[in-house]
């Protein structure tokens, strides 16, 4: 790639429906410097107050990209496959811990209620991970939650 600024890791949400989450990893990525990736529907509008609330006054910061649906990402983006890691609280290829993530990698995850659509994820199931948790008591994390603590885990070779 020739613009720097897209070889850089990625968060991209797949039909986010919750708006505090999606600011929340908006200030994340501001703080680490990465874009974040919108793919409609959304469950909120983002001009909503809730979103710049929970992004505080870093919302304006944020590097963000809007597409209207995966396949448009896709066709725009072209990442390679080894680019796109997703993230279900089922994955099977591994936690969060297992792949070497690349400095230009993709970290895909999908609604809070339902995930990622299952038609994104055929042919992928050696590309999708979870974080692990050791409760019997909690199905899945916050999204927000979530997102930060893989954006970290996948940067830790690039951060230190």
């Amino acid at each position: 790639m020739s613009d720097p600024a897209l070889a850089a890791m990625k968060i991209v949400l797949v039909a986010p429906e919750i708006p505090g989450n999606t600011g929340t990893i908006g200030r994340t990525c501001v703080a680490l410097d990465l874009e974040l990736i919108l793919i409609r529907p959304y469950g909120f509008e983002i001009t909503d107050k809730s979103v710049r609330r929970a992004g505080l006054d870093y919302w304006q910061h944020v590097r963000l990209s809007e597409y209207d649906e995966w396949a448009g990402f896709l066709a725009h983006r072209q990442p390679r496959r080894d680019q796109l890691f997703f993230f279900e609280d089922d994955g099977a290829a591994g936690t969060v811990y297992d792949p070497a993530y690349p400095p230009d990698a993709y970290l895909v995850f999908g609604r809070e209620t339902k995930g990622l659509a299952p038609e994104i994820l055929v042919g992928m199931t050696d590309r999708v991970f979870r974080l692990p948790m050791r409760s019997p008591h909690i199905r899945s994390l916050n999204l927000a939650n979530a997102a930060t603590a893989v954006v970290y885990q996948a940067m830790r070779a690039y951060l230190a």
